[in-house]
């Protein structure tokens, strides 16, 4: 173990800069910000060690994986404090096709019997739920259950 410990610290400050500019592409692979800031952190814990080793003072191991701890929570909840909150979007149901639809017209592409049936909207055929109705009469949606839109006479 000792072993392995004194070949990364012979790297230097190569190594936090290999680990953030790695932890950086990481971040470009999977969507969500969680790695970003750790490989800032990463790169400028390495740029302060080749200060502190290029002025004299080394850094021990210990020492760097602190300040490394340190930058990253300090970057992570600088981030919180001053970036802005999720915005809302002026399309609440912008992922949520059925519930666009509520108040549409459709055309009963399937008999409504027992409840159940099929309705066009557009050139999209939905599965239906509402009142019997025969197929070619005109339905509006007024709701969504998941992909089924609920339906009463047009």
């Amino acid at each position: 173990m000792m072993a392995l410990i004194e070949f990364f610290a012979g790297f230097g400050f190569w190594n936090w800069v290999f680990l953030g500019l790695a932890l950086c592409a990481l971040e470009s692979v999977i969507s969500g910000v969680h790695f970003l800031w750790f490989g800032i952190s990463a790169v400028a814990t390495g740029l302060l060690v080749m200060l502190t080793q290029a002025l004299g003072m080394p850094l021990s191991w210990p020492l760097q994986m602190i300040l490394f701890a340190a930058l990253a929570v300090a970057s992570v909840l600088g981030v919180r404090r001053y970036a802005p909150p999720h915005s809302r979007s002026d399309l609440p149901d912008l992922n949520v096709r059925g519930a666009q639809l509520i108040g549409r017209t459709a055309i009963v592409e399937s008999a409504i019997a027992g409840g159940r049936g099929r309705v066009r909207v557009g050139d999209t055929v939905w599965a239906a739920q509402g009142p019997d109705l025969p197929t070619g009469s005109e339905a509006r949606i007024t709701g969504a259950d998941n992909t089924v839109l609920i339906v009463e006479r047009a």
